[in-house]
């Protein structure tokens, strides 16, 4: 990783060469831009309210709009600040996506010389393949995306089958995925980790066996998309033993970073696959023009909100996550959360507005009032599901807590594909309410010195620290 900083000014001229042809290149002006203080100049940050306008005109079927010609695929997921999002994917940039899940791989047999694995058996936790069209561009998640690029060389002891990951509903395709490797050699399990507890708890319930004694063979683990911290436990539970574990730092609109050493510590920034890094100090990225950095300029322990420009046509994009590096040498980095309050302890990206949508409307039809709230994840730690905790203070309790919690959960579920997803596909069991007696949560504040002045209780929250807390306060 040497190459790492002249790598990414490479990356940048090459970008920078074929934007000028685009749409967006035009209207910035990278015709005229040949530095990265330049660039800095002409593109500005923007979220994806901003890139919108052109990914509609990619939609109406224009081309050369953000990247030369048109995208092979939209990527549709649902965004912490924007609803759903359609994300270009290119024939340039699908390698991205692709090559650097094998890269983990190779250097995790590399660096532990355990390379028996790829002999056996791999299940890759998926959406589903099947793709809809906006307009001529097929669209879908990205796993399912993915599903149709792995090698061929892998695809013959990839599982479970084409047929079983098309299943929609989660109960029935996890059965499904089940029947398929319940007797097979199993070496590596990758999936987020919620979804991997499942299949877990799935296979110990009918076998009557730890993972590890079903599957011997199992020696890799590999996961993404959540925190795995409050899932490791358990997770190491139903295997029987700890595991290796590779981490993956993937998302819609690139492949960021990878676990390159089961003994170092972070992430290794993928620096030479098509994306060009800025990094905005976290507390600056809100301001109008905040200070951006290239690698070069990057120091340990500074918490910076990540930043991409690639050649999938995302030009000055904030993704929302915010980093920290361990080392510059190599570039290793931690995510270390988001840029604004959201839950997504099991990959639902729930916003503030969502929840505060959800929360007004069933106040409505129940005629009731509220005077505040906060929502945490539940993670449950049995054989349980787990659960978002809305912890309400009311000013008129609700006649029946239950029926509006009921109507809470349908509002949120409406509002939000993700959530939707999980409750419809029996992963997170319905919302549940904790009623907070009158002026707990200024009592609350007040008992962590942050009553009055600009202090507000976060809407949501992607841990317990707050709840925990409040906790004490609560009715029931």
């Amino acid at each position: 990783m040497a190459t790492a900083v002249p790598d990414q000014e490479n990356i940048l001229k090459n970008l920078i060469k074929v934007g000028r042809i685009t749409e967006f290149g035009k209207k910035t002006g990278l015709d005229k831009v040949n530095t990265y203080e330049e660039f800095r100049q002409a593109v500005a940050v923007r979220d994806y309210e901003e890139m919108k306008p052109y990914i509609n005109l990619i939609k109406e079927g224009k081309h050369n709009v953000l990247w030369k010609g048109r995208p092979i695929y939209f990527a549709k997921t649902s965004g912490t600040t924007s609803g759903t999002k359609y994300i270009p994917i290119t024939k340039d940039s699908i390698p991205n996506h692709i090559n650097s899940a094998r890269n983990a791989l190779l250097c995790y047999m590399a660096e532990t010389g355990n390379s028996k694995f790829a002999d056996g058996k791999m299940i890759f936790l998926s959406g589903s393949p099947e793709l809809e069209r906006i307009g001529d561009i097929p669209t879908g998640r990205l796993s399912g995306i993915v599903n149709h690029h792995v090698p061929k060389y892998l695809r013959a002891n990839q599982l479970p089958s084409y047929e079983t990951n098309c299943i929609d509903d989660w109960e029935t395709k996890l059965n499904k995925i089940v029947d398929e490797t319940i007797n097979q050699d199993m070496t590596v399990i990758s999936g987020i980790p919620p979804w991997m507890q499942m299949y877990f708890d799935e296979l110990v319930k009918r076998s009557g066996k730890k993972v590890s004694e079903l599957f011997p063979n199992f020696s890799v683990m590999v996961q993404g998309g959540v925190n795995f911290e409050p899932y490791k436990a358990k997770l190491y539970e139903s295997i029987g033993k700890k595991m290796d574990c590779i981490e993956l730092f993937p998302a819609s609109e690139g492949f960021f970073a990878y676990q390159d050493s089961q003994v170092e510590e972070g992430l290794l920034l993928n620096t030479n696959s098509g994306i060009f890094f800025e990094f905005v100090p976290a507390g600056e990225i809100f301001n109008q023009n905040p200070a951006r950095l290239s690698l070069k300029d990057v120091k340990v322990g500074e918490n910076y909100a990540l930043i991409i420009n690639s050649n999938a046509g995302l030009w000055g994009y904030n993704l929302g996550d915010t980093v920290k590096f361990v080392s510059t040498d190599p570039y290793r980095l931690v995510v270390t959360g988001r840029t604004k309050h959201f839950i997504s302890a099991f990959g639902e990206h729930v916003i503030g507005e969502e929840v505060e949508y959800s929360l007004l409307k069933a106040a409505r039809e129940e005629n009731v009032h509220v005077t505040e709230f906060t929502v945490a994840p539940y993670v449950s730690g049995g054989d349980g599901k787990s659960y978002h905790e809305w912890f309400i203070e009311f000013e008129n309790t609700p006649a029946d807590v239950q029926r509006f919690a009921k109507k809470l959960d349908e509002n949120l579920r409406q509002k939000n594909v993700y959530y939707d997803d999980l409750i419809s596909g029996s992963i997170l069991k319905p919302l549940q309410i904790r009623t907070v007696r009158k002026n707990g949560f200024i009592d609350y504040m007040k008992s962590v010195g942050k009553l009055g002045g600009q202090n507000k209780v976060p809407r949501l929250s992607n841990d317990r620290r707050i709840v925990d807390d409040l906790v004490k306060w609560a009715d029931n």
